[in-house]
């Protein structure tokens, strides 16, 4: 199993335009993110026609995010998920477009995992169409 941390550097890689896109991919879904939850389940946000889960790589940058959104004097409960779990177990059975948002109060290093072939399954995929169609 990855860790957190080892998600964050390569996360870090990629913004400063190294690493390897796939395996960043693979760290997430090795990684144990934390995902508050909120009313109905798991926080999410909407954003441009997809539905992003907020996960976090530990839980400095989970608070980080709580006081941006000045929820952070009240106790949060949250759960632990490997990255796989949101991937290919959690967002299909959302019934939308989704995909998962990695550490959003960080500026310099937030990363969005859409939800395209090659990262989530492509039942759940919003490009899988355009990729049977031969490009």
């Amino acid at each position: 199993m990855g860790n957190g941390a080892t998600l964050a550097e390569r996360i870090a890689e990629r913004r400063a335009g190294t690493g390897d896109p796939r395996a960043l991919v693979g760290e997430l879904r090795r990684a144990p993110l934390l995902v508050p939850l909120g009313g109905d389940g798991l926080w999410t946000a909407r954003f441009r026609g997809v539905r992003w889960i907020c996960a976090f790589t530990d839980d400095r940058a989970l608070a980080r995010f709580l006081d941006r959104h000045g929820s952070g004097d009240r106790e949060w409960e949250y759960a632990v998920l490997l990255g796989a779990r949101l991937l290919d177990e959690i967002i299909p059975a959302m019934a939308e477009p989704a995909g998962v948002a990695v550490d959003v109060a960080d500026e310099d290093g937030a990363m969005l995992f859409p939800p395209v072939v090659g990262i989530v399954p492509e039942a759940a995929a919003v490009d899988a169409e355009a990729r049977e169609g031969g490009h």
